[in-house]
């Protein structure tokens, strides 16, 4: 079993900034693929973007050049850097940890962002 933790969220103005982390615990050897996803109200869940173990990225097209996703594996804590936030930003934002064997995926209990003047 593999606990995620978030934190990191609020209410920022656009254009802002806010980073994320997920602090990752329990079985935290069988973590392969690590990632953030978010949900705004009405829509479904997206990926937001995914970090290998070995540090390899992957985006939504709706943030590259904005955010930055990072993992410190001696933390067991993967980021997002998110800059020159935006209003359709605005979601819960979900941690998650992929079992590197099985594919299953853990979740965090998500964090609001709140992007408006």
């Amino acid at each position: 079993q593999v606990q995620l933790v978030e934190s990191g969220g609020g209410l920022v103005q656009p254009g802002g900034s806010l980073r994320l982390s997920c602090a990752a615990s329990g079985s935290i050897f069988s973590i392969g693929v690590m990632g953030w996803y978010r949900q705004a109200p009405g829509k479904q869940r997206e990926l937001v973007a995914g970090i290998t173990s070995g540090g390899s990225t992957n985006y939504a097209d709706s943030v590259k050049g904005r955010f930055t996703i990072s993992r410190d594996n001696a933390k067991n804590t993967v980021y997002l850097q998110m800059n020159s936030l935006k209003p359709e930003d605005t979601a819960v934002y979900y941690c998650s940890a992929d079992h590197k064997y099985t594919h299953f995926r853990s979740w965090g209990q998500g964090t609001q962002v709140t992007v408006s003047s």
